[in-house]
């Protein structure tokens, strides 16, 4: 599969952060130290010039004629040139750092926190973890530091005016024009600092972050990247909903809980000045109007809603507002509702890199068929711990495009992937793909982590997979026509030497319950002809033998049939589930609801005491036809 051309990875921002702030550091050390050093200089000779020429002012009018005094008078004009160089020179030097800061931050900061927010989206829907934050908090706050050293000198400029000025002075014609630059980048520079660390997310689903429930506490945390020892607990964030913001929804929201709060130093390494609120909840609110248009949750789980954070900074003189919201966000008032409007945050994020575009929806571009594969995959590498390698994936390309293409030049449909239902179906792509999830997670999930779950192929890609191997060899996959189902195919050979395929009615979630998979798979019987009950699962594709691929996953040894000890557990009497199928000759039987018999030891003896075994095996079996799920 081609490879997708994502945001550069945690180690390259690093990398470039850490570059950048090299460059900060440099610049800083060399041209910031010699602009102080000049500025210092500057003060040195004002301070020596203003008092000589006091001293010459403070003589009497007949002492001024001789030539002593006229060779001080141009010693003083001469100094006096030297302070309008000096002043001009310093001018120059603190425009060109000047200049530098502004491109440091057009070209390079700034493009680093964009490519951290992406790479922060592509994280919130199971991509690479992020990282990079703690670089860029040390780049801003040392380019905040700089400029704010800057304006101090700006400022002892303006103090020189004070004891000295002079027609054609620089210092008055070019200094407010440079603060003026300055007081901007900072303003720019502080407004970009307020981030969004960690996004909007319930405690209850860490990995379906920005999908919200009405009623139910959310977290999120922001940061300032400038870390000022002056700011900590100055800061007060207040959060909203919704603000100023026109949503294609006519549902309104408030959040209740502690919307405001102020920002503190953590305790981590590096620290912070951070905020987390923790207490927060969406509330519907009432409307007269209604949510006419917007019924129906396919609809509500389309729908876009923002979380704004605000405050203001108020520091040295200057009083700056920041405002930052986090990524567009889906209120859900049904938990049966996030599946799909977890879809929304995936195709949103994928899409665009926008941070706020409410109406996206309304018309949702096409995705290219290689970038989506791959996001899929993180969903289960992300959700229960491994990925889909390349064979997987096809089998999904093929589902969702009804045929074999060339993934890069695909582009898949919003409506496609999540609206349309699959063909012969009622249900679509992505509702079939969560189920799957679900099922993983809760109930087979050590045997996907160990790889013993082929999962997606198709019915036809099993027997070219099966076909020429031992017989017994079998292999397990997800079920295409029930949602959250696993099914076993097995082959073995007829005594004419033809290869035959049976694929058991698919386990579900409530089956799975009642028996762990490893179980059943070790247990498993079926009813051959002459009625002898066999396990007919030998080996795992390719050849691995069953038990050495599930033996640590067994939870239980083999189920014995056992005489009730007196009087049972606590008065009851255990029971013992048996996994027993009969394989007909007639394919167009339907399948029984279930393959898992209840029975109690007790009733099992009675009956091999007083059935022969063909009766009792077919007492016991749940007969359907074998078909290929």
């Amino acid at each position: 599969m081609a490879s997708v051309s994502f945001p550069p990875g945690v180690p390259i921002a690093w990398l470039k952060a850490a570059s950048l702030r090299k460059e900060i550091i440099f610049l800083k050390k060399s041209e910031m130290q010699m602009t102080d050093q000049d500025v210092k200089y500057l003060e040195d000779l004002q301070e020596e010039f203003d008092f000589r020429y006091k001293t010459m002012q403070g003589m009497e009018q007949n002492d001024k004629n001789n030539v002593a005094v006229k060779q001080e008078m141009l010693m003083l004009q001469e100094m006096l040139n030297t302070v309008d160089f000096r002043r001009k020179e310093v001018l120059s030097k603190l425009a060109q750092v000047i200049k530098e800061m502004e491109d440091l931050m057009k070209n390079t900061l700034v493009e680093e926190l964009l490519e951290w927010k992406r790479r922060q989206q592509i994280a919130c829907i199971g991509g690479p973890l992020h990282g990079g934050l703690d670089q860029l908090q040390n780049c801003f706050t040392l380019l905040a530091e700089s400029l704010f050293q800057i304006r101090r000198q700006l400022e002892k400029l303006d103090e020189f005016l004070v004891k000295l000025t002079y027609e054609g002075d620089s210092i008055p014609l070019q200094r407010p024009h440079l603060l003026e630059r300055v007081n901007f980048l900072l303003y720019s520079l502080f407004q970009s600092s307020l981030v969004v660390e960690k996004q909007p997310c319930m405690p209850t689903h860490p990995q379906r972050p920005l999908v919200l429930k009405t009623l139910i506490q959310f977290t999120v945390k922001l940061r300032l990247l400038i870390k000022l020892p002056e700011l900590n607990y100055q800061i007060k964030v207040k959060a909203t909903v919704d603000k100023n913001v026109s949503t294609i929804s006519s549902r309104r929201f408030v959040l209740c809980g502690t919307h405001v709060k102020a920002m503190a130093m953590d305790e981590s390494a590096n620290g912070s000045l951070s905020v987390e609120f923790r207490h927060l909840q969406p509330k519907e609110m009432k409307s007269c109007a209604g949510n006419k248009g917007f019924e129906g949750p396919q609809m509500v789980t389309e729908e876009l809603h923002s979380i704004s954070f605000e405050t203001q900074v108020c520091l040295y003189g200057l009083t700056i507002d920041l405002e930052v919201s986090s990524l567009p966000v889906v209120m859900i008032s049904n938990v049966s509702q996030l599946p799909n409007a977890w879809a929304s945050i995936i195709w949103y994020n994928l899409s665009t890199n926008e941070p706020q575009n409410l109406a996206f929806f309304n018309n949702p571009p096409a995705i290219p068929l290689n970038q989506l594969l791959e996001v899929l995959s993180w969903q289960f590498s992300s959700y229960i711990g491994r990925g889909l390698n390349a064979d997987q994936l096809g089998m999904l390309a093929e589902k969702l495009t009804g045929q074999q293409v060339i993934y890069s030049d695909y582009q898949l449909s919003w409506s496609k992937f999540c609206k349309e239902h699959l063909p012969g179906k009622s249900f679509t792509f992505w509702v079939w793909l969560e189920a799957i999830l679900e099922l993983i997670k809760k109930h087979i999930l050590p045997l996907w982590i160990d790889g013993c779950i082929m999962g997606f192929v198709s019915k036809e890609k099993q027997r070219v997979l099966l076909k020429d191997k031992a017989p017994g060899t079998f292999l397990l996959r997800f079920s295409e026509s029930n949602l959250g189902g696993i099914t076993f195919t097995w082959v073995y050979r007829s005594e004419s030497g033809e290869e035959i395929y049976h694929s058991v009615e698919p386990y579900n979630k409530g089956r799975l319950t009642a028996l762990p998979f490893a179980d059943i798979l070790r247990d498993y019987k079926v009813i051959v002809a002459d009625n002898v009950p066999e396990n007919p699962l030998k080996y795992l594709y390719p050849d691995i033998p069953k038990d050495k691929a599930f033996g640590k996953h067994y939870s239980s040894q083999p189920n014995e049939v056992l005489r009730p000890t007196e009087g049972g557990d606590k008065g009851y009497v255990p029971s013992v589930f048996i996994p027993v199928s009969k394989i007909l000759s007639d394919s167009t039987d339907p399948p029984s609801p279930s393959d898992l018999l209840p029975m109690s030891p007790s009733v099992y003896a009675v009956l091999r005491e007083h059935l022969s075994p063909t009766v009792m095996e077919t007492a016991l079996s749940s007969p359907y036809s074998e078909s290929a799920d």
